[in-house]
């Protein structure tokens, strides 16, 4: 029986686990049955390669996984990353500058490690503690300037995140992929006022899932399921052969979406692959 779809490309937080962080038994199930069938599996996610290891695990599968929002990939069998880009010294200064100015909780990720400043409340505190390893530094002075995968700053006084996002294109003015999402669109972040952005070096956001599949698989981008939830999985949604959203996503993505399925929570995905394979 031929197929028309050779990958599958998706998203991780909100989209492949429930809100409660594992993957729906329908959906591992049909993952595991196309994968055997030698159908590529990628995620595509914003985590860090720490934070993806989890979900990885659970899949099993030892594919390669997009990290970072697509400025680096990490090998699981390798335990590091392969591909990796960084943000410029200038964009570094800029941004520690914009943070500096405004008295806003920064944090920068390089391989294999991640460093803060000490939060001031609550809900800095279980940001932090959700990231997870998180290395507490006396104050922005003492972060990384070199090798610096992401930089985040979370605001709270910003009223939402185009805001954030605007005012730091505008006081970075310098190249790099910004995205931008209020804290609560995460489900064990319901409550929290925080608006987060993140800035990492220009490259094509998760679209660049698509460049690895063809790269190291031979797997052209028409022959590719994306799945995703948010606005920072539009590239992928756009240039896929198929572009799924989550019914639980963001507006921005399901104006873009080819198809739009069930929630998170449900068998949906699974229902999809069981469909399509």
């Amino acid at each position: 029986m031929t197929r028309d779809y050779d990958g599958i490309l998706i998203d991780v937080d909100g989209t492949l686990l429930t809100d409660e962080g594992q993957i729906h038994a329908e959906t591992l199930t049909a993952l595991r049955r196309i994968h055997s069938r030698g159908v590529r599996i990628m995620i595509a996610t914003g985590r860090s390669e720490s934070a993806a290891r989890p979900v990885l695990a659970q899949l099993g599968f030892g594919d390669p996984a997009l990290v970072y929002n697509g400025a680096a990939l990490y090998c699981p069998h390798e335990d590091r990353l392969v591909e990796e880009r960084l943000l410029s010294d200038r964009a570094v200064a800029r941004a520690m500058d914009f943070a500096r100015e405004r008295d806003l909780m920064a944090l920068t990720q390089v391989a294999g490690a991640k460093y803060a400043l000490a939060p001031r409340n609550e809900h800095e505190s279980k940001a932090v503690e959700y990231l997870d390893g998180v290395e507490i530094v006396p104050t922005l002075a003492d972060l990384p300037r070199e090798f610096v995968i992401r930089i985040t700053i979370f605001s709270q006084t910003h009223s939402n995140s185009e805001s954030l996002g605007r005012e730091v294109e505008r006081e970075i003015d310098h190249p790099l992929l910004l995205t931008h999402f209020p804290l609560n669109a995460l489900a064990r972040f319901r409550s929290s006022p925080l608006i987060v952005a993140d800035l990492q070096p220009p490259c094509h956001g998760k679209a660049e899932g698509l460049r690895i599949l063809k790269d190291r698989f031979d797997i052209s981008s028409d022959r590719v399921v994306a799945i995703g939830d948010a606005s920072n999985d539009v590239s992928m949604i756009q240039e896929a052969g198929l572009g799924v959203a989550m019914g639980n996503g963001m507006q921005s993505l399901l104006d873009e979406a080819d198809r739009v399925i069930g929630s998170n929570n449900s068998g949906a995905i699974g229902a999809l692959l069981d469909e399509l394979f």
